[in-house]
């Protein structure tokens, strides 16, 4: 019977999680006894899990856990890890209100949030709900929040930033793995987000206060928060946080399917090819890479396939994830990820952030319309690409837009055409070493041919 500690879980003194025999597993140290009893016998548990802002776990025997474990538990799987970098605004937004949600539920129950890190946050079935289990403290009357300034950090610097700023600074969370600092957000803010009187609090006042604190050489004793308080600083958060907006306006990629040179009968025949390889293919999950607003994406969630839904665009998967959440389509999760810049290994020794690449491999890759923007947009030569997919995926759906297609001639029209190897006949050629072909079909309509092909490392179904 083998364990193995999962690398990013060495920071909690109350428990860790950790491998046996592959299946993911918790142990809860003795120094958490209390609060994992109160946890269960306040009901705080059963009702955070009733809320869906909770993952569900059971108590298992405590074999192969070390000598010092008080419990060991099995937390029901996310099939798929996403970080707050990758996540849009209203990933975040929602992200943010589960999170007070779960923290107003905790002081009605004698506890709170101890730790309110983006991080502790996944999506499952379409909802945000918190992983970590071990996340709670007993309240104790007249003590401030300690999660306050993590939250702060974590979500309503990113999402003020993101809202009065660029959706792109977004991408700062990469850098600060703790959160964006309170102080540099409240710089980089615009002074009229000072006249909101929830971020002049929580976020401004708050990181002029930090650095009060941070020049005594002694500090005073900490001002009693009561119960009462406590519930207000949740409200205005609460507040602060909804009152935040980014409406996504159009760009080339948000807008791509109202512009493409696609008539609506060629849409089809291509929506039917894909649905015809994706029942071929058999796939439990599939990445849709460059997914847009996830026209596609929807191919395989309808069939019931966990379906992870990358795009570089911000507006685009805004839009993606709205409609998602309108829905209530819990197959797809969509995420702004740039395939030129993926997400990188991360965080203590590399190994507390995993990168997309280890993520994978999913059983199937969709790549429509990507190959011409990745070779010719950014340079990337064919049997890299091909190199690429086949370590992403088991099986790939994937398209060649040829250079007589009127998108590749828009995109050649403002710069010199320096890809002689750009050719279908290059393009199979690249992908020959990596991949078993099982069918080519031309999209009727287009110039343009979609393949199904299969890791040549996987035996045929």
């Amino acid at each position: 019977m083998s364990s193995e500690v999962v690398p990013s879980s060495f920071r909690d003194p109350s428990g860790f999680l950790f491998r046996r025999d592959g299946i993911l597993l918790r142990q809860i140290n003795p120094s958490y006894r209390e609060e994992y009893e109160l946890l269960r016998s306040s009901g705080l548990y059963d009702r955070l899990v009733e809320m869906h802002l909770l993952t569900p776990h059971t108590e298992i025997d405590a074999a192969g856990a070390t000598d010092t474990a008080y419990k060991v538990i099995q937390p029901e799987i996310v099939p798929f890890i996403s970080y707050p970098y990758e996540w849009s605004f209203s990933q975040l937004q929602d992200a943010a209100l589960a999170t007070l949600r779960a923290q107003r539920q905790a002081l009605e129950n004698g506890m709170v949030l101890k730790d309110a890190s983006a991080y502790n946050i996944q999506f499952q079935r379409g909802r945000p709900l918190l992983i970590d289990t071990l996340s709670f403290a007993r309240y104790q009357e007249g003590e401030p929040w300690v999660a306050y300034r993590q939250f702060c950090q974590h979500f309503l610097a990113p999402l003020a930033l993101m809202a009065h700023r660029d959706v792109r600074l977004s991408q700062l969370l990469r850098v600060h793995l703790d959160g964006i600092p309170l102080d540099l957000a409240a710089r980089t803010l615009p002074w009229r987000t000072r006249l909101q009187p929830g971020l002049l609090m929580h976020l401004h006042a708050h990181a002029a206060s930090q650095k009060r604190h941070q020049s005594r050489r002694t500090s005073k004793r900490r001002a009693r928060v009561g119960r009462h308080a406590m519930r207000g600083i949740v409200g205005s958060l609460e507040g602060a946080i909804s009152r935040l907006r980014w409406r996504p306006s159009g760009t080339a990629w948000a807008d791509y399917y109202s512009e493409t040179n696609y008539s609506d009968a060629a849409l089809e025949e291509k929506r039917k090819l894909v649905g015809r390889f994706l029942d071929a293919a058999q796939p439990r999950s599939v990445w849709d890479l460059g997914a847009n607003t996830g026209l596609f994406s929807r191919e395989a969630s309808q069939r019931g396939i966990r379906t992870i839904a990358i795009d570089a665009d911000p507006a685009a998967v805004e839009l993606h994830y709205l409609d998602v959440r309108k829905r209530g389509d819990g197959n797809i999760l969509p995420l702004c990820i740039d395939l030129t810049n993926p997400s990188s290994s991360m965080g203590w020794e590399h190994e507390e952030r995993d990168s997309l690449l280890a993520r994978g491999p999913a059983d199937c890759v969709l790549a429509l319309a990507l190959v011409h923007h990745l070779a010719i947009g950014n340079n990337v030569p064919l049997p890299k690409l091909a190199s690429f997919f086949a370590r992403t995926c088991r099986s790939l759906v994937i398209e060649f837009v040829p250079k007589e297609d009127s998108q590749v001639e828009r995109m050649l029209a403002t710069r010199a055409d320096v890809f002689p190897d750009y050719r279908q006949d290059v393009f199979e050629e690249s992908f020959a070493p990596h991949f078993t072909l099982v069918a080519a079909e031309k999209v009727p309509g287009t110039a343009r041919t979609l393949f199904h092909m299969r890791a040549a490392s996987c035996p045929e179904a």
